[in-house]
């Protein structure tokens, strides 16, 4: 009896030690989101149809790519932005919720012309930037760029997918 109590006590004793034992943990090192260029990108005054700034693009036309957009990113190069096409024309709404550097905001209508826009939007704000109305583009480039190319509403955007 005192032998099976001993083997008991020995096997209670090794099955806690082993389950309270800390595995090594494993690092999980997240791979950075880096710019592809998926296509190039023209703005115009409505005035004069002249080119105000081009830019080269992403392209965000899948679900999971609008609803990510640029989040988790650090910075982005000033002549990039990204172009998020919607299937549907209607009213859309955005937020900077994970997204770590300021941007401006432009909503483009179904007709390629600017409807409007939302300057300076803050990183990780996430308060809700709307369209004015219904639009199919919009496009996402670092703050401050809406007012250095003075876009206006009724300017036109063209672009090409590579």
């Amino acid at each position: 009896m005192k032998n099976i109590k001993t083997y008991l006590y020995i096997t209670l004793f090794t099955f806690v030690f082993n389950s309270c034992k800390e595995e090594a943990k494993k690092v999980v090192k997240a791979e950075p989101v880096v710019f592809k260029k998926e296509g190039e990108l023209s703005i115009f005054k409505q005035k004069t149809d002249s080119v105000i700034a081009s830019f080269d693009i992403e392209i965000a036309d899948s679900e999971y790519e609008t609803q990510t957009g640029l989040m988790y990113r650090k910075s982005m190069k000033a002549n990039r932005g990204m172009l998020f096409v919607f299937p549907d024309v209607a009213a859309h709404s955005f937020y900077m919720k994970n997204t770590e550097f300021p941007l401006d905001l432009i909503f483009i209508k179904e007709d390629m012309t600017i409807a409007n826009y939302h300057e300076n939007a803050q990183p990780l704000n996430e308060s809700s930037l709307p369209s004015a109305g219904p639009v199919q583009y919009v496009l996402e480039l670092n703050a401050g760029l809406v007012q250095n190319i003075g876009l206006q509403p009724g300017d036109s955007i063209a672009y090409k997918k590579l």
